[in-house]
């Protein structure tokens, strides 16, 4: 399934897209797609509704980040063994961690927003998973279990607030609109090899990140029992899990995001996103 949030900010209702690409209404099935609701035992009721008789959401409403208020968003640096030799960076040992704030959450299709004092802004494609369930200690042979489905992140960063300005990198990666999740919530079961998914992401129709999930060091499975080593995870958490290569920084010279640059970005069977940058106004 393919399960989605759409309507204005702050009034999104959950929908399911059908096999022709209709938005189909399940707000009278559940309230929302949020850490509340989201749950296996959820995700098995869904796959047994009749999708003919929902009801189909005329127009082209807004599409709405595809889980509300995740708990946590927890993010996997140079995770991709190219994007780690773009940077001059080892291949690290252990996965890097580290998070986004949830104020950073926003639909595929919002804006981005330049920060105050920005120099370096900067764009990652990367796939996104997401928790079913209360996770705790979890083997790797049982992580799978515990994954709900995938999405498209546009892990936007601020390289100059990230590497720059002391302390961790969550400086550069939190701030608001830094977090585009969706269209979709893409069930695992339709998601053959997460492993293995073409990416891709453009700025101003140029193409700068063409790569695959095939170069992951570090595969979900794994990143969500290491995860549960050190804190327990819940159902609607976000894990997105690192970019393959050809960022703004890796550039020669390096280029960053400015107002009105247009972004867009998507893996195949996961759908597409599209962002244009503005500048903050206060």
């Amino acid at each position: 399934m393919k399960l989605l949030r759409y309507g204005e900010k702050g009034q999104e209702k959950p929908g399911l897209l059908d096999s022709n690409g209709n938005i189909r209404d399940l707000s009278k099935k559940l309230p929302d797609l949020s850490s509340e609701t989201l749950s296996s035992a959820l995700l098995e009721d869904l796959k047994n509704i009749d999708v003919e008789s929902l009801p189909i959401v005329e127009g082209n409403p807004r599409i709405g980040a595809c889980i509300h208020k995740p708990g946590k968003f927890l993010c996997i640096g140079l995770n991709y063994s190219d994007h780690a030799a773009e940077t001059g960076a080892e291949v690290p040992a252990e996965p890097v961690l580290f998070s986004k704030a949830t104020s950073a959450v926003t639909g595929p299709y919002d804006n981005i927003i330049r920060p105050l004092n920005s120099t370096k802004l900067d764009w990652e494609v990367e796939l996104g998973f997401i928790v079913g369930k209360e996770a705790r200690y979890v083997s790797e042979e049982d992580a799978m279990d515990y994954i709900a489905g995938y999405c498209v992140v546009n892990d936007v960063s601020e390289r100059q607030f990230q590497l720059e300005r002391c302390g961790t990198w969550d400086k550069g990666k939190g701030c608001d609109s830094f977090g585009p999740i969706g269209p979709w919530l893409v069930t695992k079961d339709e998601v053959n090899d997460p492993g293995n998914l073409h990416m891709w992401l453009k700025v101003n129709g140029k193409t700068f990140q063409d790569g695959s999930t095939s170069t992951m060091v570090f595969k979900p499975a794994f990143l969500l029992s290491y995860l549960s080593q050190f804190m327990s995870l819940q159902a609607g958490d976000i894990v997105t899990t690192g970019t393959p290569p050809g960022v703004g920084m890796g550039q020669k010279p390096p280029v960053y995001l400015k107002p009105g640059d247009i972004v867009e970005l998507g893996i195949d069977g996961l759908g597409s996103q599209k962002q244009t940058v503005v500048a903050y106004k206060k």
